[in-house]
């Protein structure tokens, strides 16, 4: 019996289906560049708002800590088809800093043995005043970084005591003129706003000292009172004050204004490059996370996302370092002997998290033109509903040629999860 037309219309939609998912899944692996994360999960002192994966008095684990590292970028390389290309590297932590220019040394040179890196990579390390010199900044910059990110976090003594942060303003200033000396020309600068007991005019303040300092990027964080952390403890039992949303609203709000009175070009919810000719000072490394490309993650608890799969290693350090004590065999690309998490990301679950995360890009927003080179389908098609509703709350506007831009106005930049919580 011949099939009818119809039958043979909804086979064809979805042998493209099938075949444009088989795109998404390998084209990365193929085609893009890669990004890889690198976590160092020591601390001197963990602070009160923090939920990341950290520790303190674990620094004596580093030496093995590295070798380790160094065993998973090997293993990572040698199970791919072939050797990667590579254009961002990221430490973050934790506090990477407190690692010896050493054993930076010995991690970059395994990546340089087992990856294709691009001309004019990204290196990037995430470092907390006091903990620097110019001698340890000039073997950094040395070694290869070209980027430095600063927890800042704030300029005023009571608000870093709350957070407790372990250096002042007067060490951030200091770094800042060592890691000029020392050569790097791409320094952003972390702060945190609607902090219990901030003011408006005390987040001015910490914002106003810190552009003195001329920094190439910002990036700025309202803060999450997180469940399990210190701070989120004392504010649940009544021993702090709970910040003010409508506060913090505000702060973003002036914020905005002012750094666009600074020629900062806001790039994304929460970051800002400096506009310096034609220099672009966007962190490369995250536009790759909010882009939804593929990245490595290396280290205790580093998450990455790569040939259609998402992996998350071992929490503890020393359980990730044993890890590596035996050979492991038989673990497909982009799976280790590390990995405690592995799942498959269906076709679905991709397209929501690209919209939920390019969403954030302010400026760049999705594109529907790449959306359907992506996946398939435009945007309307698939979300045209959502859109619609969005647009008439005057939380999207369409922009760019053609209205080729799907992104948020500067009212859904405070309504950010009302909006992504549509597309997921």
């Amino acid at each position: 019996m011949e099939p009818q037309a119809a039958d043979l219309g909804d086979y064809t939609s979805l042998l493209a289906m099938v075949r444009r998912y088989f795109d998404v899944v390998y084209s990365d692996l193929l085609m893009s560049p890669y990004s890889i994360y690198l976590h160092v999960p020591f601390c001197q002192h963990r602070c009160s708002y923090c939920d990341f994966n950290t520790y303190s008095e674990l620094e004596y684990l580093i030496p093995a800590y590295v070798d380790a590292l160094c065993m998973e970028i090997a293993f990572t390389a040698q199970a791919s088809e072939t050797r990667l290309p590579v254009y961002t590297i990221y430490f973050g932590g934790g506090t990477p800093s407190l690692l010896p220019a050493s054993s930076f040394e010995q991690i970059f040179k395994s990546i340089d043995d087992h990856f294709d890196l691009q001309p004019d990579t990204e290196i990037s390390l995430e470092a907390n005043p006091g903990t620097l010199s110019l001698e340890y900044l000039a073997d950094l910059r040395s070694i290869g970084f070209n980027r430095i990110s600063l927890g800042v976090q704030s300029a005023n003594p009571q608000e870093l005591a709350i957070l407790e942060r372990q250096h002042d303003f007067p060490a951030v200033i200091q770094s800042c003129s060592w890691a000029r000396l020392a050569g790097f020309l791409n320094i952003n600068l972390d702060l945190i706003f609607g902090l219990p007991y901030q003011s408006l005019a005390s987040w001015q303040q910490s914002l106003n000292l810190v552009l003195g300092l001329d920094p190439d990027h910002l990036s700025l964080y309202d803060l999450t009172l997180e469940h399990g952390t210190p701070l989120g403890h004392w504010a649940g039992r009544g021993l702090i004050s709970v910040p003010d949303p409508d506060l913090a609203a505000e702060m973003y709000e002036w914020t905005l204004d002012r750094l666009d009175q600074e020629n900062f070009e806001h790039y994304e919810i929460s970051n800002w490059g400096k506009k310096r000719g034609s220099s672009s000072f966007a962190c490369r490394h995250n536009l790759q996370y909010w882009r939804n490309l593929p990245y490595l993650g290396f280290g205790a608890g580093a998450h990455g996302y790569a040939a259609g799969y998402r992996a998350a290693n071992v929490l503890a350090p020393a359980a990730y370092i044993r890890r590596f004590d035996t050979s492991t065999d038989n673990l497909s690309f982009p799976r280790t002997p590390a990995t405690q998490t592995f799942n498959k990301v269906s076709l679905e679950d991709e397209i929501g998290e690209t919209m939920m995360m390019g969403l954030r890009l302010v400026q760049e927003g999705i594109s529907d033109r790449k959306f359907q080179d992506r996946f398939g389908g435009a945007l309307n098609q698939r979300f045209g509903r959502q859109i619609d509703r969005l647009v008439d709350l005057g939380l999207l506007e369409r922009a760019g040629p053609d209205g080729d831009i799907l992104r948020l106005t500067r009212r859904g930049y405070l309504l950010g999860n009302q909006v992504f919580v549509e597309f997921i």
